[in-house]
């Protein structure tokens, strides 16, 4: 009863997306608020219901209710609280349920907040956003539908995958969704700026916190997923360019691109069709991600759904909310004209532009090696395969030339720069950037793209510590203070700018974490019995014995390595080959012990009936600094987000 209490709430939210759309036609025909304020409550009504449909989704796994089909196909009986949760969201039907009530509550948010600001453009905002919601739900309850019964009911689930029973895949998913969805708030505001014809800044300010925002959940849900794929999927990489990480990266790329493309139209008045293009196409590509998951189209652990008739509805879908977006776009082209040309190709205009045309062609790169083998496919009947070899090749250059302007920005003024001026201010974190690439070749690394990125992260780095460093100076001569109180004044003047160097900083180091343990990995596989031993670097790894183990709904064998560095016995490991009770699903297990920021990383990938073990041991030197960049990042956008509203006159984006 309490599953079809559920499905009787997102209907009763379908109905009322529709309304919402209606109620926003009937406000700027007849001009009459009113109806604005019904269309608010209709937003916040389909929050309400969604949520309770997602409440009763959430009761039956709890309950372990299999006449529910869904539960019976993603759950089991055996299957820990923890992971019963995340099986919510772990198959197509609850994902897209899970995506529409975040897309929700992020609307009710905006309606509500912006009510009294943007009283002129939220009929449109409305419109915009009950006209996803309505499409999303109309794919729910016609074709992915969490809902059904099943009958007879079965006495147990068919369980969970095996490689979704992880802490990470609790909250990846989450994160992705609210970034994908997050990006609906300013698409919706680009879209009211487009229909109203209020072309001017207001929709770039009144968005920046909520786009801010949607890049921060959205690079926490990639970070999570590849520290997941690190340590679960067992072969010591964070990032293998699978089609579903792609679909995920590739409206970050463009997200990023539009955050700081905004600034030059915030402060010069430029960039207004480039600002509407790429929150379009952000958006967009968040959308042909979730085609490219949910329709199965493409083949990974992470895709769902394999229904053909899915995945030409979400192909209309996505079709038809970029077809009105470009619409509108090009129906504005010429009140989008910008009065104000750009004064010097050496300018801090010109790097915004070479920054906005790097980023889109990354995502170009991205989007054509992920539908390549798809097209070859499709005309073809033959089956290719685009892998590291293309993307590593392709895309490097790319993030190169994007760390080299993330150094040189801050030097270049806004208008016009002299050459003797960028000279002058460019002499050290050049030197600095050559020297990091001569310790580089010195330490016996000779390869093209490591040097090179010894030199941008040298120069982008330095470039940043010199940029602060010369504010803060300013700023304790001013007050007469020491550097350190000079340092946070120039920080607290104008924290939007120095949040933002925070934010890069963190980049630089999750570039050095990306480039060592990529550069400096080493790797074995061996086989040996008990007591036989084998090296990795400075290391010994002997298998002292292998046993079995037992968890709440799977065994292992485990094998328990002890790690010496010389004769001190650093620590023991416990790689595991895990099968699950109810799937007979293998897994591998692995075991990974931290030093100087790096890992050793240990998996067993087989073991024999005579008990030979098939041992992979990999040293991944400083991959800490992978996440710890990540999280320096992401101390940057909260310290923007959360930054004062007033500007001050000193600020220079």
């Amino acid at each position: 009863m309490i599953i079809e209490i559920g499905h009787f709430s997102v209907v009763i939210a379908l109905v009322l997306s529709a309304f919402g759309m209606v109620t926003s036609v009937l406000a700027l025909t007849t001009r009459n608020t009113d109806w604005v304020r019904v269309g608010r409550m209709a937003v916040t009504m389909i929050f309400l219901l969604l949520s309770a449909g997602m409440a009763s989704l959430v009761y039956s796994f709890l309950t372990r209710d299999f006449s529910v089909h869904y539960v019976a196909t993603t759950s089991n009986s055996q299957l820990p609280l923890f992971y019963t949760i995340a099986a919510v969201w772990g198959g197509h039907e609850g994902s897209l349920l899970l995506w529409v009530c975040l897309l929700s509550a992020f609307s009710t948010v905006a309606v509500w907040l912006h009510w009294r600001t943007q009283p002129a453009i939220m009929p449109y905002l409305i419109g915009v956003e009950c006209l996803v919601i309505l499409g999303f739900l109309l794919l729910i309850l016609f074709l992915s539908s969490p809902f059904d019964r099943l009958i007879p009911a079965p006495p147990d689930g068919k369980d969970l995958n095996p490689l979704l029973q992880d802490p990470a895949m609790v909250l990846h998913p989450p994160m992705l969704y609210m970034g994908y969805v997050g990006f609906s708030i300013p698409f919706s505001f680009a879209m009211a700026a487009l229909f109203s014809g209020r072309l001017g800044e207001e929709w770039i300010k009144v968005t920046q916190r909520w786009t801010i925002f949607a890049w921060l959940c959205l690079t926490t849900g990639i970070l999570l997923g590849g520290y997941w794929a690190y340590y679960e999927l067992g072969w010591g990489g964070y990032w293998g360019w699978d089609p579903v990480e792609n679909a995920s990266f590739m409206p970050w790329l463009v997200g990023t691109a539009f955050l700081h493309s905004v600034m030059v139209q915030e402060k010069r008045k430029m960039f207004k069709v480039w600002n509407l293009f790429l929150i379009i196409v952000t958006f967009s590509l968040s959308l042909i991600g979730t085609f490219l998951v949910r329709s199965g189209v493409l083949t990974s652990v992470h895709t769902f759904a394999t229904d053909p008739e899915r995945g030409l509805y979400i192909l209309i879908f996505v079709t038809t909310v970029i077809g009105l977006a470009f619409g509108a776009l090009l129906l504005r082209a010429n009140a989008l004209k910008s009065r104000i040309e750009m004064d010097s190709m050496v300018s801090r205009e010109s790097v915004f532009l070479f920054n906005n045309l790097l980023f889109l062609v990354a995502a170009a790169t991205v989007f054509l090696g992920t539908l390549y083998p798809l097209m070859i496919e499709t005309w073809k009947g033959a089956k290719v395969t685009v892998g590291p070899p293309y993307y590593n090749t392709v895309f490097m250059p790319i993030a190169l030339g994007l760390l080299f302007l993330m150094g040189v920005g801050p030097y270049i003024p806004w208008r016009k720069a002299s050459r003797s001026t960028l000279k002058k201010h460019f002499l050290i974190p050049r030197a600095i950037g050559t020297a990091s690439t001569l310790v580089v070749f010195v330490l016996g690394i000779h390869r093209a793209f490591a040097l090179a990125g010894a030199f941008v992260v040298g120069f982008a780095g330095a470039a940043i510590v010199i940029d602060f460093g010369k504010i803060s100076s300013l700023y304790a001569r001013r007050a007469s203070v020491n550097p350190l109180k000079g340092a946070w004044a120039a920080f607290t003047s104008n924290q939007r700018r120095y949040a933002g160097l925070v934010t890069h900083v963190g980049v630089l180091v999750l570039v050095v974490g990306i480039l060592a343990s990529t550069i400096y990995q080493t790797e074995k596989v061996v086989s040996l019995r008990v007591g036989d031993e084998f090296v990795l670097n400075e290391y010994r790894v002997k298998l002292e014995r292998i046993h079995d183990v037992r968890g709440k709904n799977w065994s292992a064998q485990e094998g328990v390595f002890e790690v010496y560095e010389g004769e001190t016995l650093l620590t023991r490991l416990r790689p595991q080959k895990r099968v699950y009770d109810a799937s007979q699903t293998p897994t591998t297990e692995s075991a990974i012990y931290s030093k100087n920021m790096g890992h050793i990383f240990l998996t067993m990938p087989d073991v024999s009936p005579d008990g030979v073990a098939v041992a992979r041991g990999v040293i991944n030197p400083l991959i800490l600094l992978v996440w710890s960049g990540g999280g320096i990042m992401g101390l940057g956008v909260l310290l923007n987000i959360f930054r004062p509203h007033q500007r001050r006159d000193d600020d220079a984006l």
